[in-house]
């Protein structure tokens, strides 16, 4: 006969405590042992807490409670409850797909996660429809792991985990913001004005703008934030006079809004931007008549992830992938460099 712990369960693991496991905490045991690599210590600390795990039959639920030598401990890990928010179905470009991961390419105007105002049509909508039981169950719900975002009109790359292993994996590079571990993230950005130096790099703290909630500022309070930068292309406008240019935006840090608002700090924000760029809207009427179209159509800030690398946090492998301009990217160059 089953043991009632053991209904509807997903996964029950009957171990037993080694003479030199004794006294630890039970969480910590749980963690040390082979069987349970594929959950977080926060996902089994979890599973103690709600009464998943049974000590010699007995129902426990301090994670903190030292272990015996000898005591046979039946962990019963429930199936992940389903996605909330729920599947959408909508087209993705994936450049990359395992049981892990997934790296894709989003387009402007798609928001990565639910936040208010945007309940559906996300990203994460999208990738619960795609993935569907491959999720594994990141935290106890089936839903894709998020370890970096773009901005809603931002393009470019991005990589989401489908595994626990490949999100606590992924949240640790990016989190060490590849000082130590490998990961690359480069941005095109066309900016207003050109900067004077060929290359250089914006240290600066930032947080919360202090008036406007939805804005983030440089701020001696703030978050670290780095960005390194290179000038690729320089755009004139009709009288031959610089007008724009083409920087890659290299990121040390990844704060909300990082690259607009460090552009933006130094007098060069992107065209295009209506938060950080609002004051370089008259400026338009310095380009060709082709630009200034392509400037006005493109209804978002002319911004791009367009390279992303890091090494593979379960299999080892190093990736590194590229993305052209989108469209309307493609078209805004294609008018500034013809008055190169």
């Amino acid at each position: 006969m089953r043991n009632d712990l053991e209904e509807d369960a997903d996964l029950c693991l009957a171990l037993e405590v080694a003479t030199a496991e004794a006294g630890q905490r039970l969480d910590r045991f749980l963690v040390g042992r082979a069987e349970t690599q594929g959950l977080s210590r926060t996902r089994l600390k979890s599973l103690v807490e709600n009464g998943a795990v049974s000590i010699d039959g007995r129902s426990v639920a301090e994670a903190a409670l030292k272990v015996k030598a000898g005591q046979r401990i039946l962990l019963r890990v429930p199936p992940p409850e389903e996605a909330v928010p729920r599947g959408e179905p909508m087209p993705l470009s994936i450049r990359f797909e395992d049981e892990h991961l997934i790296v894709l390419e989003k387009p402007a105007g798609l928001v990565v996660h639910p936040a208010p105002g945007h309940a559906t049509g996300t990203l994460v909508n999208a990738l619960i429809a795609h993935c569907g039981a491959e999720l594994s169950g990141i935290g106890g719900v089936r839903r894709p792991g998020i370890v970096h975002r773009l901005d809603k009109d931002t393009s470019g790359l991005l990589v989401v985990a489908k595994s626990d292993a490949a999100h606590r994996g992924l949240a640790a590079v990016f989190a060490d913001h590849g000082r130590s571990l490998s990961l690359t993230r480069e941005y095109l950005a066309f900016v207003w004005g050109v900067p004077e130096r060929a290359a250089g790099t914006i240290a600066t703290a930032l947080a919360r703008h202090k008036i406007d909630r939805e804005k983030m500022a440089v701020a001696r309070d703030g978050r670290e934030a780095v960005t390194h930068w290179r000038r690729t292309e320089i755009y004139v406008g009709p009288d031959g006079a610089p007008v724009a240019s083409l920087l890659t935006c290299s990121l040390e840090t990844g704060r909300t809004h990082q690259i607009r608002v460090h552009l933006a700090h130094i007098g060069h924000p992107v065209l295009g931007d209506p938060v950080y760029g609002r004051g370089f809207r008259t400026k338009a009427v310095l380009l060709g008549t082709e630009a200034q179209a392509m400037l006005a159509a493109l209804g978002r800030q002319a911004l791009h992830a367009t390279r992303l690398g890091f090494v593979h946090p379960v299999s080892g492998k190093a990736y590194l992938f590229e993305s052209l301009l989108p469209e309307d990217l493609n078209a805004l160059h294609a008018a500034l460099a013809a008055s190169r």
